[in-house]
């Protein structure tokens, strides 16, 4: 039995030690926080707890072949229940509220009734939703592996393939604001500007809602927490070893190959090491530092996804309230070089994982590229005072927007780039990456030539990233581990 190290407790570590230890590998993982799940993550404030990672599930529907992934990993089990909550969101246009639902003809019927003018526009948006409504992240095997059973994309990803390669091209130099700008309703154009992930271009909106058309992107019960639990307690049961507290500080490499880890004074020997720590971060464990075409793309092109959290606990019962909240601001919120119109509001009201009955946890994310300002404003000692002057600009704003939760809230908790970045060890503290016009979205290998039996693996070799590229690029690195060993893969059934 060959005996093989993950560096990394993210999804794609625990993803990776899972297909490992069943595919027959002796399997122990190094992790250098003292909880599982990287990105993946939730905390606890007093009463409340507020999630830091998952929105919700990338294969979360039956249908999807990451379905059977991530029940493969033990993830999810028949004992997962999923929520699905009409509208998906609700943008307040001056008390009016503009619905957009999971259920594509849903949408097309309310945008329709609100603006008729804007028809033409309405159909078309909902028509590229339904063209790539089949456009599911597939599950393939690495040529040269041998599996115990193969896996061929659908007919349907085929031809959503061929529709979304049209519809990238058509919207690609496309800005948010130059499509919205198509519709005529004031308040659909403010929606569309307001909408999260701007900066990523038009078509990543068709796609976000092309999953949410075909079943996908439910919330499981209780979120990140359990979710990561359950992937350990699957992992430990099949001899799965965690050493917790555990940063690597250098990959041993003799004569090109792979031999173990360094840790401190402390050696580790292995047959074959997995870095699933964040790939633009890796420099420091090799002693020289690696060299391959696409590494030297992915340091050169790659702009962080990052953001501060702002997260409350109110002592109200929101659950009227829709899930996402999207709205305009009146007095726009200003911090570093960032300037926000508009506010969106994860509301974990109906969820009683995140707060007792009759209070309410809920999220709002400032995006936004501040890591330099926060690293400046921790060495010269200003950090409390900026992260204290953002939480009162969004509660007075919250406050307008939902005026029962003044007076209410009992915990306020701010999570900056430098947050994940102490807690989850991520490249300036990002959490995804940002999608170039430039950036292919094809995956990046798991392999560096001259680098024998290191593999890697994490959402960063996927952009732009999230918990079903962790997922698959854990699977991948096992897949070239075992076309290198010559062992037998063994698939999801």
């Amino acid at each position: 039995m060959k005996k093989v190290l993950i560096v990394g407790a993210g999804i794609a570590g625990l993803s990776a030690g899972v297909y490992a230890l069943k595919c027959g590998f002796d399997v122990t993982i190094l992790e250098s926080h003292s909880i599982a799940g990287g990105n993946c993550t939730s905390w606890k404030r007093g009463d409340y707890t507020f999630e830091g990672g998952m929105h919700w599930l990338g294969g979360s529907c039956e249908k999807q072949a990451l379905y059977k992934a991530w029940r493969y990993i033990g993830a999810i089990d028949d004992t997962v229940n999923f929520s699905y909550g009409e509208p998906f969101m609700v943008y307040d246009h001056k008390g009016t509220p503009i619905k957009l639902y999971r259920n594509v003809d849903e949408t097309e019927r309310h945008l329709l009734e609100l603006s008729p003018l804007d028809a033409k526009e309405i159909k078309t948006f909902c028509n590229n939703i339904r063209k790539l409504k089949d456009l599911a992240m597939p599950i393939t095997d690495l040529r040269g592996v041998k599996v115990t059973k193969k896996h061929t994309p659908s007919l349907g990803l085929l031809f959503s393939s061929i529709s979304a390669v049209r519809i990238m091209k058509k919207y690609a130099g496309m800005s948010r604001k130059q499509y919205a700008n198509r519709f005529k309703h004031e308040g659909i154009r403010d929606m569309f500007n307001a909408f999260p992930g701007g900066a990523q271009g038009v078509p990543m909106l068709f796609l976000t809602f092309s999953s949410l058309a075909r079943g996908d992107g439910g919330y499981p019960e209780g979120g990140s927490l359990p979710f990561v639990k359950r992937i350990i307690n699957l992992y430990t049961s099949l001899g799965g070893k965690i050493l917790y507290k555990s940063r690597v500080d250098q990959v041993i490499m003799k004569n090109g190959r792979a031999t173990g880890i360094k840790l401190g004074d402390t050696e580790y020997l292995a047959d074959a090491v997995i870095v699933a720590t964040d790939t633009m971060s890796v420099k420091h464990i090799f002693e020289t530092l690696p060299k391959g075409t696409w590494l030297d793309e992915m340091f050169e092109k790659t702009d962080p996804t990052t953001a501060v959290f702002v997260s409350l606990g109110v002592d109200v019962d929101l659950s009227s309230y829709p899930n996402y909240l999207l709205f305009t601001l009146d007095n726009m919120i200003s911090y570093s070089d960032q300037e926000y119109k508009s506010l969106i509001v994860s509301n974990y009201a109906k969820n009683r994982a995140y707060s007792p009955e009759g209070k309410t946890a809920m999220t709002i994310q400032l995006p936004g590229d501040t890591y330099d300002f926060w690293k400046k404003a921790k060495a010269e000692n200003y950090y409390k005072e900026e992260k204290q002057k953002i939480a009162d600009q969004v509660i007075a704003a919250l406050t307008k927007q939902i005026p029962e939760i003044d007076g209410k809230i009992e915990v306020c908790d701010i999570a900056t780039p430098l947050t994940y970045e102490r807690y989850c060890d991520n490249w300036k503290g990002s959490w995804m990456t940002m999608i170039k016009p430039d950036m292919k979205m094809d995956a990046y290998p798991a392999v560096v030539p001259g680098l024998d039996g290191v593999y890697f693996a994490g959402q960063r070799l996927m952009p732009p990233g999230g918990l079903p590229p962790a997922l698959i690029t854990g699977r991948t690195a096992v897949q070239y581990l075992c076309r290198d060993t010559g062992k037998l893969f063994i698939s999801e059934e």
